[in-house]
């Protein structure tokens, strides 16, 4: 297989939802995508050719999924961020995580902090962290190139 390009995992892991999921074939090299069945982001003409290719998908063993939302869990990526920010700043995001509404009072406070860009490169950072482990663990060759 031809080595795959970070960025390529990086943005099919930003791209999952609830209601799809992404795969490698590690034949090929090419991501695909499918919609859970009762989706509601697929059109109804689209549902069988969708059901067909995740049944071909899922019965094949070309294919890999690509790290989702459960693989890389943003809370904790939130609580590290915080944590790596010094002084009461640091403490105030922290002590926003918990409870109902913790990622809008995360993303108000890094905006009304001036630290909206930092969690960006962090968090950006961190998803190619998460996928260059992915791609060692399943051996799977990679390159930075085209990395941001």
């Amino acid at each position: 297989m031809q080595k795959i390009r970070l960025i390529d995992i990086v943005e099919a892991m930003e791209m999952q939802n609830e209601e799809s999921s992404f795969y490698l074939n590690l034949k090929t090299g090419e991501i695909i995508s499918f919609y859970y069945e009762g989706s509601m982001l697929i059109d109804d003409d689209l549902i069988e050719e969708d059901k067909d290719l995740r049944e071909s998908v899922l019965e094949s063993e070309d294919y890999i999924q690509i790290p989702d939302k459960f693989d890389i869990y943003e809370y904790r990526m939130m609580e590290k961020f915080c944590l790596s920010i010094p002084g009461e700043m640091g403490d105030i995001l922290h002590d926003n995580l918990s409870g109902s509404g913790a990622f809008r009072r995360f993303k108000d406070n890094i905006n009304r902090f001036g630290i909206a860009d930092k969690w960006y490169k962090y968090r950006e950072e961190s998803y190619y962290e998460i996928a260059k482990g992915w791609c060692e663990v399943n051996e799977i060759p990679f390159t930075n190139d085209g990395a941001k």
